[in-house]
This record gives structure tokens, sequence and C-alpha cells, in this order.
């Protein structure tokens, strides 16, 4: 019998002791638990790169894994803990927007809202939440509990602004999601959205990032242009990129993580 795989995501860092914490709670509970880190290097409090490096990360998980996922500047507020079931995955985490863009890729089923201390450590702080809630709901799903049981199920969970580019009139409108080491720009854009306006693989797409107007080759990999040429790439995560090869898109362009973009087919 295969082991359950936790996957554990986190803002914290490696220097401090939550990171261990965490997973101290988790084997405690599920003593059979795998658990893969996915990242702990998140950006301090930037709920959009966390939501980024989880949708890149969970497609590739095998199924029934269970996601903690922990990049959380309102704990102890009035933001809730939930639970989002999917079609092959449960991702555990603060009701922020952390979760969606990952869950979206993977059908969403069912939101719940955790309330059942019972499946909590005894003592919750109200400012480390990830050691003492989502690490041991986590585990318990990890050891067979079914997702309903930690709450009551819940269809007003936040639904970022990036997680839904939009089509209009051939137009399709989404943002910067992430910029990597490499300085590629990378955006909330799928392929399934570029089929939407007809997008097709070789041919020019007009670009409007901020207030700049590019026209870029939709290629299949970034050698297909010369050395320092743009271009327009499906990156290994599965969105759009603005690349340049072997070069530095976001610097050429002063982009910025959040900027608008809108793309037509040339």
């Amino acid at each position: 019998m295969r082991r359950p795989v936790v996957g554990l995501l986190s803002d914290f860092g490696l220097k401090d002791p939550y990171v261990a914490e965490m997973k101290a709670v988790i084997s405690s509970i599920c003593e059979d638990a795998q658990i893969i880190d996915i990242s702990h290097g998140i950006e301090k409090f930037d709920v959009r790169m966390g939501a980024f490096v989880l949708a890149s990360t969970v497609p590739y998980f095998p199924k029934d894994a269970v996601y903690v996922a922990v990049v959380d500047p309102g704990v102890g507020t009035k933001r809730r803990p939930i639970v989002v079931e999917t079609k092959h995955s449960l991702l555990v985490g603060p009701d922020n927007g952390l979760l969606i863009l990952a869950a979206e890729k993977d059908r969403v089923k069912h939101v719940y809202e955790i309330r059942n201390t019972a499946l909590m450590l005894p003592r919750v702080s109200t400012i480390f939440h990830g050691r003492d809630v989502f690490a041991p709901v986590a585990a318990y799903l990890a050891m067979g509990r079914l997702p309903y049981e930690v709450g009551s199920e819940i269809d007003d969970y936040l639904i970022p602004k990036y997680a839904k580019p939009a089509v209009e009139g051939g137009t399709l409108t989404g943002e910067v999601l992430h910029i990597d080491d490499f300085g590629n720009i990378i955006t909330n854009i799928s392929a399934k959205d570029l089929n939407k306006i007809d997008a097709e693989k070789d041919a020019s797409l007009l670009v409007k990032l901020g207030r700049k107007f590019l026209s870029l080759r939709y290629c299949s990999a970034y050698g297909e242009v010369a050395v320092n040429g743009l271009l327009a790439v499906i990156g290994g995560h599965g969105f759009l990129e603005i690349a340049i090869n072997q070069g530095n898109a976001a610097s050429k362009l002063k982009a910025r993580v959040g900027m608008n973009m809108q793309i037509v087919k040339a």
C-alpha cells in the first residue's frame, strides 16, 4: 500500500523552527506520511507567488495527495481556514486565494471551512495556524478522514483576480503572475486560454504589457528565436511566458508582478 503523500509549502524559510514543527505534527499524527517540501522560499507574505508555485507543482504529485500551503499574512483575523477538495487531491490552508489557482487547475469539487477542533492541536495559537490547524488537519486527511468532517461546506471562498483571465471580443486579458530567476515574465494565461482567441504556434501575438506594445512570435521553445530575441512561450508550468532567448525579459521590459496585459492574435 502506497504511503500517503503530504506536500508542504510556506514562506517560513529554513532558519527558524517553523517548518520542522509542522512536519513533526504531521508525522506524529500520520506516521506513514511521506512529506515532500514544495518550497519554503516563497517571498514573505507573497500570496500570489505561493499560489503560482503551488499551481505549478500540483500536477506532478500522485493522486490523493494532501497539500498544506501557508502564506498567511491574515493569520488570526477573520480570514477562514479551509480545505479544498478537487478531482484528485485535497488542499489545506487559508482562505486568501493561495490554494485556488492550483485547485482550479485540478477542478474544484467542494470547499469546507475548518471548524472541527477535534482535528486541531489541543492548544491553537492565534499566530501559528500552520502548525496548530493546517498541519494536523492535513495529517488526519492523509490518514483517510473525509474532507466534510472538517466543517461546513462554503461557496463564498475567495477567488483571486489572477485565477481568472478574461476573454472579450477576441482580446485575452490577464496579468503578470510571477517573474522567475531567469527574468521570464510568467503570466496567468494558459494554453487553453490562448485557444479561446485561436492563437496558433509560430503565429504572432500582439501584446500590451503595461504601456508597452509588443509583437511576439508564439514559440514552442526559447531557441526558436535568435539570442536576445523576444518571444512568447508556454513554460513548463503551463502558463504563458514573455521571455528573451538567453536574456532577462523582465529587466528589459521593466515588468513587475501584477502588471496588466492584453493579447490578441495578429
